[in-house]
């Protein structure tokens, strides 16, 4: 073979496209976009998969995965919950809707134009709380205000609550139920929070409920 074919092979070879694996799609998995986790907590989800990947995070409970994210990285505990479970889905642990060793849970969110503080009231007042989900006897098991409650459910389900400022006027609540016993419970269960928070939504607006 002459230097000029050898020189025009190479070039073939150096010209031809180099398979790539197939990128991971982190946000998919995790149930999250990573626009909003990284909001929040400032990295996406494939760093936040690198980061707990080297410190084997897999291997642990949910309970020491959470606290390392806490401890390590200064993130509050509702969004350490929330890495942590997303982290989990991405590595196979659990599915979503699906408690990590059994169970599953509910997730619903909703953006409210009024402050964190009315939206926050909305679920503390008992009286504010009937107005939009009548009939609930719950009972508060903890709460950091306008930041975070922990509901008791009267079948003794779990509801966590964060609340999230998006501006003066603007705020989000996120309710995660858990302790489900099936998919078809979580399904019914995040419906009924859908149909609650747009019950809310219509409360807060003028006139409508005070507090």
């Amino acid at each position: 073979m002459t230097t000029t074919a050898r020189a025009q092979l190479l070039n073939k070879k150096l010209a031809a496209p180099v398979p790539t694996r197939s990128k991971i799609d982190y946000a998919k998995l995790a149930g999250m976009s990573d626009a909003s986790i990284k909001a929040r907590t400032g990295c996406t989800w494939e760093r936040w998969a690198t980061a707990l990947d080297y410190v084997h995070a897999n291997t642990w409970p949910h309970r020491e995965i959470a606290a390392y994210v806490v401890e390590k990285y200064k993130i509050s505990g509702w969004w350490a919950q929330t890495v942590t479970v997303g982290y989990e889905r991405i590595k196979g642990l659990r599915a979503v809707g699906q408690r990590r060793g059994g169970g599953f849970e509910a997730s619903k969110s909703r953006v409210m134009a009024v402050p964190i503080g009315r939206l926050y009231r909305s679920f503390s007042d008992a009286r504010s709380r009937a107005r939009w989900l009548p009939g609930v006897k719950l009972t508060v098991r903890s709460a950091t205000r306008f930041k975070y409650m922990r509901l008791l459910w009267p079948d003794r389900t779990l509801v966590q609550i964060g609340f999230i400022r998006k501006g003066p006027k603007k705020s989000q609540v996120a309710i995660q139920h858990g302790s489900l016993p099936d998919r078809q419970s979580a399904t019914r269960i995040k419906e009924f929070w859908a149909e609650r928070l747009a019950a809310l939504e219509q409360a807060l607006t003028p006139g409508r409920l005070t507090g």
